[in-house]
Protein backbone atom coordinates (compact mmCIF):
# COMPACT_ATOMS: atom_id res chain seq x y z
CA UNK A 1 0.00 0.00 0.00
CA UNK A 2 1.32 3.48 -1.10
CA UNK A 3 1.58 5.75 2.53
CA UNK A 4 2.97 8.94 2.00
CA UNK A 5 6.25 8.90 5.02
CA UNK A 6 3.67 11.91 7.42
CA UNK A 7 1.07 9.64 7.24
CA UNK A 8 2.40 6.08 8.18
CA UNK A 9 2.03 4.66 11.63
CA UNK A 10 5.14 2.60 12.80
CA UNK A 11 4.04 2.33 16.51
CA UNK A 12 2.97 -1.50 16.65
CA UNK A 13 1.08 -1.53 19.80
CA UNK A 14 -1.47 1.38 18.19
CA UNK A 15 -1.58 -0.84 14.57
CA UNK A 16 -1.87 -3.84 17.17
CA UNK A 17 -5.33 -2.40 19.66
CA UNK A 18 -6.62 -0.88 16.34
CA UNK A 19 -6.72 -4.53 14.89
CA UNK A 20 -8.25 -5.51 17.77
CA UNK A 21 -10.87 -2.64 17.73
CA UNK A 22 -12.13 -3.12 13.77
CA UNK A 23 -11.25 -6.75 13.36
CA UNK A 24 -13.32 -7.25 10.70
CA UNK A 25 -11.85 -7.50 7.67
CA UNK A 26 -11.30 -8.02 3.77
CA UNK A 27 -8.97 -11.60 3.43
CA UNK A 28 -8.01 -11.26 -0.22
CA UNK A 29 -5.71 -14.11 -2.02
CA UNK A 30 -5.86 -16.09 -5.49
CA UNK A 31 -8.55 -17.87 -6.17
CA UNK A 32 -8.69 -20.10 -9.68
CA UNK A 33 -6.08 -17.65 -10.74
CA UNK A 34 -8.92 -14.84 -10.08
CA UNK A 35 -8.18 -12.53 -7.01
CA UNK A 36 -10.91 -12.80 -4.43
CA UNK A 37 -12.01 -10.91 -1.49
CA UNK A 38 -14.03 -12.51 1.53
CA UNK A 39 -15.60 -9.90 4.50
CA UNK A 40 -15.29 -11.57 7.89
CA UNK A 41 -13.99 -11.34 11.30
CA UNK A 42 -10.39 -12.02 12.11
CA UNK A 43 -8.63 -11.96 15.82
CA UNK A 44 -5.45 -10.82 16.20
CA UNK A 45 -3.66 -13.56 18.31
CA UNK A 46 -0.33 -15.14 18.91
CA UNK A 47 0.85 -18.84 18.18
CA UNK A 48 2.52 -21.26 20.41
CA UNK A 49 5.41 -19.67 19.62
CA UNK A 50 4.47 -16.24 20.56
CA UNK A 51 3.93 -14.71 17.09
CA UNK A 52 1.18 -12.72 16.03
CA UNK A 53 -1.95 -14.40 14.31
CA UNK A 54 -4.88 -13.71 12.25
CA UNK A 55 -7.29 -16.41 12.92
CA UNK A 56 -10.65 -17.17 11.60
CA UNK A 57 -13.01 -19.29 9.27
CA UNK A 58 -15.17 -19.39 5.99
CA UNK A 59 -17.76 -21.19 4.94
CA UNK A 60 -16.60 -24.67 2.61
CA UNK A 61 -19.05 -23.11 0.28
CA UNK A 62 -16.48 -20.52 -0.42
CA UNK A 63 -14.13 -21.33 -3.38
CA UNK A 64 -11.39 -19.58 -1.37
CA UNK A 65 -10.38 -21.57 0.65
CA UNK A 66 -8.75 -24.30 -1.20
CA UNK A 67 -5.48 -22.53 -1.57
CA UNK A 68 -5.38 -22.08 1.99
CA UNK A 69 -2.85 -25.30 3.25
CA UNK A 70 -0.54 -24.63 0.52
CA UNK A 71 0.87 -21.77 2.94
CA UNK A 72 -0.08 -18.83 -0.23
CA UNK A 73 0.71 -15.25 0.76
CA UNK A 74 -2.50 -13.63 1.55
CA UNK A 75 -3.53 -9.77 2.31
CA UNK A 76 -6.22 -8.93 4.68
CA UNK A 77 -7.70 -5.45 4.76
CA UNK A 78 -8.93 -3.60 8.28
CA UNK A 79 -10.54 0.03 7.96
CA UNK A 80 -11.16 2.44 10.65
CA UNK A 81 -12.78 5.99 11.00
CA UNK A 82 -13.15 7.80 7.56
CA UNK A 83 -14.71 11.15 6.25
CA UNK A 84 -14.86 13.67 3.70
CA UNK A 85 -12.88 17.00 4.39
CA UNK A 86 -13.74 19.78 2.88
CA UNK A 87 -11.04 22.77 1.93
CA UNK A 88 -13.40 25.72 2.76
CA UNK A 89 -12.54 24.48 6.48
CA UNK A 90 -8.61 25.84 5.55
CA UNK A 91 -6.85 28.71 6.12
CA UNK A 92 -5.80 29.59 2.45
CA UNK A 93 -7.45 28.31 -0.97
CA UNK A 94 -6.60 24.41 -1.51
CA UNK A 95 -8.20 21.09 -2.31
CA UNK A 96 -10.57 18.95 -0.31
CA UNK A 97 -9.36 15.08 0.70
CA UNK A 98 -10.75 12.16 2.67
CA UNK A 99 -9.16 11.13 5.90
CA UNK A 100 -9.30 7.56 7.10
CA UNK A 101 -7.30 5.42 8.79
CA UNK A 102 -6.48 1.91 7.13
CA UNK A 103 -4.46 -1.40 7.80
CA UNK A 104 -2.64 -3.94 5.81
CA UNK A 105 -1.38 -7.20 6.97
CA UNK A 106 0.52 -9.44 5.09
CA UNK A 107 1.13 -13.64 6.29
CA UNK A 108 0.65 -16.79 4.81
CA UNK A 109 -1.97 -18.83 5.47
CA UNK A 110 -2.67 -22.69 6.59
CA UNK A 111 -5.99 -24.17 7.51
CA UNK A 112 -6.73 -24.88 11.36
CA UNK A 113 -9.07 -28.24 11.96
CA UNK A 114 -10.68 -30.49 15.37
CA UNK A 115 -9.99 -28.91 18.37
CA UNK A 116 -7.96 -26.13 17.44
CA UNK A 117 -10.71 -25.14 15.25
CA UNK A 118 -13.40 -25.40 17.83
CA UNK A 119 -10.88 -23.40 20.06
CA UNK A 120 -11.09 -20.51 17.82
CA UNK A 121 -14.53 -19.96 17.21
CA UNK A 122 -14.80 -20.62 21.61
CA UNK A 123 -12.48 -17.21 21.55
CA UNK A 124 -14.53 -15.61 18.38
CA UNK A 125 -17.98 -15.88 20.29
CA UNK A 126 -16.35 -14.98 23.44
CA UNK A 127 -15.04 -11.98 22.08
CA UNK A 128 -18.33 -10.67 20.57
CA UNK A 129 -20.35 -11.44 23.21
CA UNK A 130 -18.81 -9.62 25.93
CA UNK A 131 -21.44 -7.10 26.20
CA UNK A 132 -24.08 -9.05 25.81
CA UNK A 133 -26.86 -9.52 28.25
CA UNK A 134 -27.25 -13.44 27.96
CA UNK A 135 -23.81 -14.24 26.51
CA UNK A 136 -23.98 -17.21 24.26
CA UNK A 137 -21.16 -19.94 24.66
CA UNK A 138 -19.97 -22.22 22.29
CA UNK A 139 -19.41 -25.03 24.99
CA UNK A 140 -22.93 -24.61 26.26
CA UNK A 141 -24.34 -25.30 22.45
CA UNK A 142 -26.83 -28.02 21.73
CA UNK A 143 -24.55 -30.64 19.63
CA UNK A 144 -26.72 -30.10 16.62
CA UNK A 145 -25.51 -26.70 16.19
CA UNK A 146 -22.02 -27.79 17.03
CA UNK A 147 -22.25 -30.13 13.90
CA UNK A 148 -22.23 -26.34 11.88
CA UNK A 149 -18.23 -27.07 12.23
CA UNK A 150 -18.14 -29.31 9.61
CA UNK A 151 -19.64 -26.91 7.28
CA UNK A 152 -16.67 -23.70 7.70
CA UNK A 153 -13.02 -23.75 7.45
CA UNK A 154 -10.65 -22.65 10.01
CA UNK A 155 -7.44 -20.38 9.11
CA UNK A 156 -4.57 -19.13 10.74
CA UNK A 157 -2.52 -16.09 8.66
CA UNK A 158 1.40 -16.04 10.03
CA UNK A 159 1.83 -11.97 9.75
CA UNK A 160 4.67 -11.58 8.00
CA UNK A 161 4.16 -7.54 7.12
CA UNK A 162 1.65 -4.60 8.54
CA UNK A 163 1.35 -1.30 6.84
CA UNK A 164 -0.86 1.21 8.93
CA UNK A 165 -2.14 4.54 6.92
CA UNK A 166 -3.45 6.87 9.25
CA UNK A 167 -4.13 9.52 7.08
CA UNK A 168 -5.39 12.77 9.41
CA UNK A 169 -4.46 16.23 8.32
CA UNK A 170 -1.05 15.63 9.93
CA UNK A 171 0.12 17.66 7.04
CA UNK A 172 -2.04 20.58 7.53
CA UNK A 173 -1.38 24.08 9.79
CA UNK A 174 -2.44 23.75 13.26
CA UNK A 175 -5.10 26.37 12.86
CA UNK A 176 -6.39 24.07 9.81
CA UNK A 177 -6.11 21.05 11.89
CA UNK A 178 -8.11 22.07 14.97
CA UNK A 179 -10.70 23.63 12.43
CA UNK A 180 -11.27 20.37 10.74
CA UNK A 181 -11.75 18.24 14.20
CA UNK A 182 -14.66 21.33 14.86
CA UNK A 183 -15.80 20.81 11.58
CA UNK A 184 -16.04 16.86 12.11
CA UNK A 185 -17.37 16.85 15.24
CA UNK A 186 -20.76 18.38 13.72
CA UNK A 187 -21.22 15.00 11.35
CA UNK A 188 -17.88 12.38 11.59
CA UNK A 189 -16.86 12.43 15.62
CA UNK A 190 -15.64 9.15 14.94
CA UNK A 191 -12.85 10.74 12.48
CA UNK A 192 -12.58 13.84 14.30
CA UNK A 193 -11.74 11.32 17.76
CA UNK A 194 -9.15 9.79 15.94
CA UNK A 195 -7.73 12.75 14.77
CA UNK A 196 -7.58 14.09 18.29
CA UNK A 197 -5.82 10.76 19.68
CA UNK A 198 -3.29 10.83 16.79
CA UNK A 199 -2.63 14.58 18.53
CA UNK A 200 -2.11 13.22 21.59
CA UNK A 201 0.51 10.76 20.60
CA UNK A 202 2.80 13.37 18.68
CA UNK A 203 2.42 15.77 21.44
CA UNK A 204 3.63 12.95 23.59
CA UNK A 205 6.26 11.47 21.77
CA UNK A 206 7.51 14.97 21.28
CA UNK A 207 7.76 15.46 25.19
CA UNK A 208 9.57 11.91 25.33
CA UNK A 209 11.84 13.01 22.80
CA UNK A 210 12.42 16.50 24.66
CA UNK A 211 12.90 14.40 27.60
CA UNK A 212 15.42 11.96 25.83
CA UNK A 213 17.37 14.87 24.45
CA UNK A 214 17.70 16.70 27.61
CA UNK A 215 18.68 13.47 29.47
CA UNK A 216 21.46 12.96 26.78
CA UNK A 217 23.08 16.40 27.15
CA UNK A 218 23.31 16.28 31.10
CA UNK A 219 24.94 13.01 30.50
CA UNK A 220 27.64 14.49 27.94
CA UNK A 221 27.81 17.71 30.48
CA UNK A 222 28.78 15.12 33.25
CA UNK A 223 31.43 12.94 31.65
CA UNK A 224 33.13 16.34 30.18
CA UNK A 225 32.84 17.73 33.70
CA UNK A 226 34.76 14.70 34.69
CA UNK A 227 37.21 15.18 32.35
CA UNK A 228 38.46 18.30 33.25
Amino acid sequence: MYIPNEFKNEKIEVVQQFLIENSFGILINQTNEKLTGTHIPMLLEKDEFGNDVLTGHISKLNPQWKNFNSGEEVLAIFNGPHGYVSSSWYEKENIPTWNYVAVHVYGNIKIVEGKELHQLLKRLVDKYEVNSENPVKVESMAPHLLKYMDDIVGFSIQITAVQAAYKLSQNRTENDYHQIIHKLEDNNSDVANEMKKIKKSFQLTHHQNRLLLNHYFLLYCSKFRHRL
